[in-house]
């Protein structure tokens, strides 16, 4: 399911126009993003937990060279699932 399949459907379940629900959608995605870019965690209640991770560096090899590579430290982000939702899928 991509982002016009979820427009669509909350469209057809909440009876708001698509560009309406597509507007929301796009503002929950950004003040999600900005919360992680933060550092803060945002979390939906039995649905799940939205967080960011550190990796450390670390050494790589370049499959194509054989050459080992330095891999920097970065964030990303991780999504753990809530039980109502891990529930959900299990059925």
């Amino acid at each position: 399911m991509n982002k016009s399949a979820v427009v669509d459907a909350v469209a057809s379940k909440t009876d708001h126009s698509k560009k309406d629900v597509e507007m929301v959608i796009e503002a929950v995605l950004d003040v999600i993003t900005d919360a992680l870019q933060e550092g803060e965690q945002v979390a939906f209640t039995g649905f799940g937990t939205f967080s960011v991770s550190k990796r450390s560096a670390r050494e790589g090899i370049n499959p194509a060279t054989r050459e080992k590579i330095q891999i920097p430290a970065i964030n990303v982000p991780k999504f753990k699932a809530g039980k109502s939702l891990k529930d959900a899928v299990r059925k």
